[in-house]
């Protein structure tokens, strides 16, 4: 069989950045995960990835291109990917995917994206104020 013509299984970009359970705490009144709660980890997941590009504080200061594709049950495994895109100054642009394991999946590999984003990140030094970022 030749697998080019295969379609591609959908799979992340970039590296395993943060990894959480979605728990009751974290829902909306419907009953799934909260898009705020999500975003919330996204941010957190890119000021991750630009820390350690910067080599110390960061700012989110734009999200664009922002998708939601499908809901977040509760006990489902949260995955945030991240990959640098661009390095300016003192700016870092992010590309963030959210992934999902849902619980009791019957094929544990089985993945489901849920939201991707470009986040916009500047270097910050101590008193809050935009520094470059080393080696730009």
């Amino acid at each position: 069989m030749d697998s080019s013509n295969l379609e591609d299984v959908p799979s992340p970009d970039g590296e395993l950045t943060l990894k959480i359970a979605a728990t009751p705490q974290d829902t909306n009144i419907y009953g799934d995960i909260a898009g705020g709660w999500l975003v919330s980890q996204m941010d957190l997941a890119a000021e991750i990835s630009a820390g350690k590009l910067a080599k110390g504080r960061t700012a989110t200061v734009a999200i664009s291109e922002m998708d939601f594709l499908c809901p977040i049950r509760i006990g489902s495994t949260v995955m945030i990917h991240t990959e640098v895109k661009e390095v300016g100054h003192s700016s870092m642009n992010i590309r963030v995917e959210a992934w999902i394991q849902p619980p009791f999946e019957s094929d544990e590999q089985e993945m489901y994206k849920v939201s991707e984003a470009l986040f916009v990140m500047v270097a910050i030094d101590e008193n809050g104020r935009i520094r470059a970022v080393p080696g730009s």
